[in-house]
């Protein structure tokens, strides 16, 4: 097909042409691509729990006593004591009524969307949102109005002149999964009751980050209680797959009969969600793991923004570093990958066109020392490319 061949073309004459790297792990945060090794910068796995023991161990334990696969959906055969099990751990730590998982976050995100939004509703999404909560606003049978990343001034007005007869919504990232910005849930949830709205957050890159032990952004802000809907990953901290979301008894029932991709797709396999349960028990009796995870990200954030390389400043172990055009940033990441860094360079359509970055992500797993190293390399590859 020739436009096959046109897109292609196009997509390598602006550098945005991508194919999946086969990578091989070592441990938490050191790969082998192609007979090199790298320190790897690019993980989510925020915690370093993928090669804890004790997971590992959940993980084949499950596939010994209950087999590889789940067998079906939920609601017909594919349900296991261990799915039920997680989910009430994941209430627990979420401070909610229930929980429920999906396969992936993604799911989780679009399913709860459309099912929640229907004909005459109106969602307020951030415009930074991710892919997932996009898609979910245009599935669902609402009206999206987008405010601008972050900006209260904004989605107050929008709130204000809002013409509504149905629900509203407002959802938003609680962590930004490019920029590593918190969202003011605080603020949103203050504007949502004013305004007899609901709140969603997507805390997929806060849980194992933000809050009492790594609760998330609504624990973060002292929201207990204020927030309708808390949705998460158990692919990040909690170092498996699969999504899920937390609220009141009454909102989870309403998902399992309503949420078309937790209905009609088969459930997680026995070793995926014992995995995640595990590291769950790992995260909640090892919270120090949140503390040196953050301690990681601060040493790493302060070493660059003093070496003048335009970072953002929050908290989180996200740290992007801003490069602007997508060659340069596809440059600076093949620079890196010569002296051992493993690094992603996120270009459009992930972000806008002229907002191409170098996405660092640090571990709870990686040690001082070799954060320090990979500081000192990618402050000397920015001044060799002038971005300094």
């Amino acid at each position: 097909m020739e436009f096959y061949e046109e897109y292609l073309k196009e997509v390598r004459a602006q550098a945005l042409y991508r194919e999946p790297v086969s990578i091989k792990h070592l441990d938490a945060v050191h790969i082998q691509v192609e007979g090199k090794i790298y320190l790897s910068l690019s993980s989510n796995n925020y915690l370093g729990l993928t090669h804890s023991p004790k997971v590992q161990k959940a993980a084949l334990d499950a596939v010994l006593q209950h087999g590889t696969g789940s067998g079906g959906a939920r609601l017909t055969t594919g349900s296991h004591p261990l799915h039920k099990s997680l989910e009430g751990a994941l209430a627990q730590f979420k401070g909610t009524e229930a929980a429920l998982v999906f396969n992936t976050g993604y799911m989780a995100n679009v399913g709860t969307i459309s099912a929640l939004v229907g004909k005459g509703d109106l969602i307020f999404s951030d415009e930074l949102n991710h892919a997932s909560i996009i898609d979910g606003c245009r599935l669902s049978k609402g009206r999206t109005v987008v405010y601008r990343h972050r900006d209260m001034k904004d989605l107050a007005e929008k709130l204000r002149d809002s013409n509504c007869p149905g629900k509203k919504l407002i959802v938003t990232d609680g962590v930004f999964s490019m920029d590593g910005d918190i969202a003011p849930l605080d603020k949103i949830v203050s504007l949502a009751e004013e305004h007899q709205a609901m709140v969603m957050v997507d805390d997929a890159h806060a849980v194992g980050v933000l809050g009492r032990g790594g609760r998330g952004t609504v624990d973060y802000f002292g929201l207990k209680g204020r927030v309708h809907v808390q949705v998460g990953t158990l692919s990040k901290s909690l170092a498996s797959e699969g999504g899920y979301v937390a609220g009141s008894q009454m909102l989870i029932q309403y998902l399992v009969n309503k949420a078309r991709s937790f209905i009609f797709s088969t459930a997680l396999s026995p070793a995926t969600v014992a995995a995640a349960a595990s590291a769950l028990k790992v995260l909640k009796a090892t919270p120090q793991l949140v503390d040196k995870l953050l301690e990681n990200a601060a040493g790493m954030r302060k070493a660059l923004v003093a070496a003048g390389l335009k970072v953002d400043g929050a908290l989180t172990p996200i740290i992007p570093i801003l490069i602007g055009e997508a060659a340069l940033a596809v440059a600076m990441n093949q620079e890196l990958k010569e002296h051992g860094l493993f690094v992603s360079a996120i270009r459009p359509p992930t972000v806008s066109p002229g907002a191409s970055r170098l996405r660092i992500t640090v571990s709870a797993a990686h040690e001082k020392e070799e954060l320090v190293k990979a500081a000192d390399i990618i402050i000397a590859v920015s001044r060799k490319l002038k971005l300094v």
